[in-house]
């Protein structure tokens, strides 16, 4: 009988099951059409990944078969498991904060009887009057040149109720619920990890879209209730930037205190700051479902010549694709341990560009503390620093990086690990 040695199984695994990593961690972010998941969280989008697995195990001898078998059970169940595990975190934060968040059209999470609407017209707000609807707030991101007018829904319609009523009374006009995002990484279990070494100073500043670090940066600005506030995942990455070499920080607060933090008008405003603060290199560790205003946001920062890179997220593969990572012209990063293994937790993005360091490191949470940290969220700052390099160098971005890169996986571009893995010599 064939032995089955672990390069084989890993081999055969590596090529029959080419998802992006199920990766990373304790604190998954929030994908897109949640609602559409709540009865069938797992869905069918492993199906084709476990055809092939199964084409593969009819070809092979049977230890190697059955072992690959076991394995491809294991990935797909921890895949549901995953799924699952975000299913009922989104039911959780529903329950504790009744009166704050509801689900939107889409079944996701999103602050309670608001909507959002892009650059109104005079006539569209006289028919959102006479719905019902109520302005709120006019918010001018003269940075980015995007107008939004936030909404107060009818008493007695939920969000959802709203969102169809508007946008049948406004065909034309641009409207969404303020949705939330996730941060994608947190504290891991303490085991064997590694800590930043001393890089070389890079001087092009980069911006984070975060929880509030607890150390002294450059600028900090809050754009939520309570904010800025210390938290122990922005302390993470702002440490993490500054351990690969960034001298110069610029953080924005979306969380502060309450259950709304983290909303898309809230990292839009924070856009909107960093991009009138000159900072062009923009780091965004947090994961939520698609909206259109910050699409407009990105793009528009794209525009004004910002790198923007995302983490996406700790979901698994059965997850929806995350958000921001997952928009046109986003670097998306996933995360890899310390061999190299795709974490398996990593979420997923419409598309992939690279991975980067995110387990086995140890970073400073809010109190000063050294900790040892997981997920995709570690892995874009460190990505971030490596434009924060290029941009130092006057040089290409994209060809910089991809030169850096050390391909993994399939060779060339995969859905894994993207065009490579960055920062190798962060560790």
């Amino acid at each position: 009988m064939r032995t089955i040695t672990p390069a084989l199984l890993a081999m055969l695994c590596a090529t029959t099951l080419p998802m992006p990593a199920l990766a990373q961690g304790v604190m998954p972010g929030i994908g897109q059409g949640i609602g559409q998941q709540l009865g069938n969280p797992f869905d069918n989008r492993l199906d084709p990944v476990i055809d092939r697995a199964r084409q593969v195990v009819d070809r092979v001898p049977a230890d190697v078969a059955q072992a690959l078998d076991n394995a491809t059970t294991t990935m797909v169940q921890s895949a549901r498991a995953l799924a699952e595990a975000r299913v009922d975190r989104i039911d959780r934060l529903l329950r504790q904060n009744p009166a704050s968040i509801e689900r939107d059209a889409t079944g996701d999470p999103a602050i309670k009887g608001e909507l959002l609407i892009m650059a109104p017209e005079a006539a569209m707000l006289d028919k959102a009057r006479a719905l019902g609807f109520a302005v709120i707030g006019n918010e001018r991101l003269a940075s980015l040149d995007l107008a939004v007018t936030r909404l107060a829904i009818p008493s007695g319609m939920s969000l959802a109720q709203a969102q169809a009523a508007l946008g049948k009374a406004l065909p034309d006009a641009t409207i969404s619920a303020d949705v939330l995002h996730f941060t994608a990484g947190a504290a891991s279990p303490r085991g064997g990890v590694m800590h930043l070494g001393t890089m070389p100073a890079l001087q092009t500043p980069v911006g984070m879209i975060d929880g509030a670090p607890a150390q002294a940066i450059d600028a900090l600005q809050g754009f939520a209730p309570g904010a800025p506030a210390a938290s122990d995942h922005g302390s993470a990455v702002a440490n993490l930037l500054s351990g690969a070499g960034v001298r110069h920080i610029l953080a924005a607060d979306v969380y502060g205190r309450g259950p709304t933090g983290g909303n898309a008008l809230a990292i839009a405003r924070a856009v909107d700051w960093l991009i009138g603060r000159q900072v062009r290199v923009i780091t965004i560790s947090l994961v939520g479902p698609a909206n259109p205003l910050l699409a407009r946001a990105m793009t528009a920062a794209l525009q004004r010549g910002a790198v923007i890179v995302a983490a996406v997220g700790n979901d698994g593969p059965a997850a929806p694709p995350a958000y921001p990572a997952s928009y046109p012209g986003i670097l998306a990063v996933t995360a890899v341990d310390a061999r190299n293994r795709a974490l398996i937790e990593a979420g997923r993005a419409l598309h992939l560009d690279y991975a980067a360091p995110g387990a086995g490191l140890r970073a400073a949470n809010a109190r000063g503390q050294m900790v040892a940290v997981r997920g995709t969220s570690f892995a874009a700052p460190l990505v971030a620093s490596r434009v924060a390099a290029a941009r130092d160098a006057h040089a290409s971005v994209l060809q910089t990086l991809d030169r850096e890169a050390i391909d993994l996986g399939p060779r060339g571009p995969d859905p894994q690990y993207g065009r490579g893995l960055l920062c190798t010599i962060c560790r």
